[in-house]
């Protein structure tokens, strides 16, 4: 029997996971409102000045999309989980790791991306300086990758699981944590004239590190988890 290359059968697995979240649509914006709500709630309850929110600002963005990122950690696998698709992912004779990095990269794209699309709108509601836009970007897209990287392979270890929500929550939260403070540190040092690189390239240095070795644990995690 013959079977496609790797690269095919990645690419049939992107196809399928972005045609799937494109009939979801609505709820793949669930995370972008959330994110939105929580940030609208700051002004109401610390008051309009815009020094006050603009100390605050970078903290507030970043606890927002972590939060909203949580929120949809859990479908990552669930769906596939449930349907039968995910044991013939396992079955599959191509590398896993690979398979479910495209996964990873999907749910990235889905939920991550339209939270970085808005991060200047919702910056520019909490008086954040436009200087540190560019850093706050950069920040950001190095943050949701290692956070997507590291919360799949949490999803693994808890998808046999039928209600895994706070046991979820109580690994994922210890691995953002690290994560929070070098991209919010970053932020926080372009915004008082401060070096902000150092901070970017441990952060640019984890995700090089994840973006190898999570997949692989994802993998690991997975065959342990259905079997």
């Amino acid at each position: 029997m013959r079977y496609g290359t790797t690269a095919s059968a990645c690419a049939a697995v992107i196809r399928r996971d972005l045609l799937l979240t494109w009939r979801r649509r609505g709820d793949a914006l669930n995370p972008a409102l959330f994110a939105i709500m929580v940030v609208v709630m700051f002004p109401l309850a610390l008051g309009p000045e815009p020094n006050q929110l603009a100390n605050v600002s970078v903290g507030i963005v970043f606890v927002a999309v972590l939060l909203a990122g949580l929120l949809a950690l859990d479908n990552l696998f669930r769906g596939d989980h449930e349907d039968g698709t995910l044991e013939q992912v396992v079955l599959s004779p191509h590398p896993l790791s690979l398979l479910l990095g495209s996964k990873i990269l999907v749910h990235w794209l889905s939920t991550a991306l339209p939270l970085i699309v808005i991060s200047p709108a919702l910056a520019e509601m909490l008086h954040l300086p436009r200087s540190v836009m560019p850093v706050l970007i950069v920040a950001l897209i190095l943050a949701t990758l290692l956070l997507s990287l590291l919360g799949a392979v949490c999803v693994a270890l808890t998808i046999g699981m039928r209600r895994s929500g706070m046991l979820l929550a109580l690994l994922v939260l210890p691995l953002y944590v690290p994560v929070l403070i070098f991209a919010a540190g970053a932020c926080n040092a372009a915004q008082m004239g401060l070096p902000f690189l150092a901070p970017l390239l441990w952060l640019g240095a984890a995700l090089a590190l994840t973006l190898v070795l999570a997949p692989l644990a994802c993998a690991a995690a997975l065959r342990i988890s259905i079997t």
